[in-house]
């Protein structure tokens, strides 16, 4: 089932994916392929690939998108063969990684991969609150972390600046004045 929250972070990172017009997107963490569908048939765009550790949810995006090219793969050892894409995206992925992993990721996506652009959306653990989850407890038994947005923020630039990425932010989803969005959302572009 699809939330409105999550429609709306979706079509937002599919407005800012589309941004730059790519020939070619890479959605890691792809899932049951909801990012791909909306991006499938898009002008210009000439190749899209969705990878996932979950063989059940690539072979659910398969049969929702005929001809999909998946790739049964970590975000963190991405197939060098996809190296060089205009954007890669990961629509809520990094909080499912332990924190220890995330210099591996940073590897994974700064150096392997190396893409134009790296569009990077997660929970906003202040607008937890407002959703009625507990302050002891993540929104999803999977989560490793939930960070709210200093922390995010912190985070993506450090990377950015390691990389020669310029970085930029939203909040994404049931915008609050103080809390922000449900969702956070860091684009990292190459210098």
């Amino acid at each position: 089932m699809t939330t409105a929250l999550h429609r709306e972070r979706l079509e937002a990172v599919v407005a800012e994916v589309l941004r730059d017009t790519p020939e070619s997107v890479l959605d890691l963490g792809c899932g049951d392929g909801e990012l791909m569908l909306r991006l499938a048939g898009t002008p210009g765009l000439s190749r899209l690939v969705g990878c996932d550790t979950c063989a059940g949810s690539l072979a659910r995006l398969r049969a929702r998108l005929d001809g999909a090219e998946v790739r049964l793969a970590s975000a963190l050892e991405p197939p060098r063969d996809l190296a060089g894409f205009d954007c890669v995206a990961l629509v809520e992925v990094i909080e499912h990684l332990d924190p220890a992993h995330l210099s591996k990721l940073e590897r994974a996506l700064c150096v392997t991969l190396r893409p134009a652009k790296i569009v990077v959306t997660t929970p906003n653990a202040e607008f937890n609150p407002l959703l009625g989850v507990p302050a002891h407890r993540f929104r999803h038994p999977d989560h490793k972390f939930e960070w709210p947005r200093a922390k995010f923020r912190a985070w993506a630039s450090r990377v950015a600046g390691a990389h020669g990425y310029a970085v930029t932010f939203a909040d994404l989803g049931g915008k609050h004045p103080s809390l922000g969005g449900a969702s956070q959302m860091a684009v990292l572009r190459l210098n």
